[in-house]
């Protein structure tokens, strides 16, 4: 007697409320670039050995990137958006830009580079005195032009208009004619062996450009930048003078800031 082919077996369902919180997740993961397992585990009040199969998961779908100890975004080649960014972690942006204010004197020369980071620094500069600026970032200017005794300089290049960054070969050629005090850089991601990492060729030879023509250099990074993996690289965390964030680094970078001489500063909450 014949029998007909074996039927499959039924797919097992998700459990109620499964395809929501992943969706949430992604949503948490694009907002701040990283995300870590205890942190989504405490968000959603479940343990992490559930979000670390919601994350296999997702990263399986190409939805986000899995990393030990979290996620990320899947993309190497395309920044969030500028909009986006603006708002994403603000709060720690501007305790960051505090503290690193505090290190900024009055009557310096100052470079202050393309990134959300570095403009909420430029608004912790309001109060100096007397700085000199440089800068490849219309938004940088347009919030320190609010002080009179500020001397402010805006290199040449075009204006990327999504961002009011400045860009090209006039701007690098610009940069490299002064030779300042402070340079203040951020950066889009930084790689598990240090590396400073980031999307536009031409906004990283603006950057390397002031790391060559500073006397000192300050990081500004968040902790969403940290295991970030963009396709660019644009220097390594031990070239620059200190690190101003808002976390403890992975061990690993904290590592390589300590065997550099780099120095670290973690902003505190106000």
């Amino acid at each position: 007697m014949s029998t007909g082919p074996a039927s499959s077996a039924p797919t097992t369902p998700e459990p109620p409320g499964v395809d929501e919180r992943r969706n949430e997740i992604v949503n948490l993961v694009r907002q701040k670039g990283f995300a870590t397992v205890e942190m989504l585990a405490g968000h959603f009040e479940v343990t992490v050995q559930t979000i670390r199969r919601d994350l296999n998961d997702l990263s399986q779908q190409g939805r986000l990137a899995r990393y030990r100890g979290g996620g990320g975004l899947p993309s190497s080649v395309a920044n969030i958006d500028y909009s986006a960014r603006q708002i994403m972690n603000q709060p720690e942006k501007e305790h960051i830009a505090t503290l690193v204010a505090r290190h900024v004197p009055d009557h310096v020369s100052v470079f202050i580079n393309i990134g959300t980071t570095t403009e909420a620094v430029a608004g912790a500069l309001i109060h100096h005195q007397d700085l000199r600026v440089i800068t490849n970032n219309l938004n940088v200017a347009t919030i320190l032009s609010r002080r009179t005794d500020f001397e402010i300089t805006i290199t040449g290049g075009s204006v990327r208009n999504r961002d009011g960054g400045v860009l090209g070969q006039a701007s690098v050629d610009m940069i490299s004619q002064f030779r300042v005090d402070i340079g203040i850089i951020g950066i889009s991601g930084i790689d598990a062996d240090g590396t400073l990492l980031d999307f536009d060729y031409d906004e990283i030879r603006a950057a390397q450009t002031i790391l060559r023509n500073a006397r000192k250099t300050f990081l500004v990074t968040d902790h969403s930048k940290f295991m970030r993996r963009p396709l660019l690289r644009m220097a390594s965390i031990g070239d620059v003078s200190a690190v101003f964030t808002d976390m403890p680094p992975p061990p690993a970078i904290a590592d390589l800031l300590a065997a550099s001489g780099t120095e670290l500063h973690i902003a505190a909450p106000r």
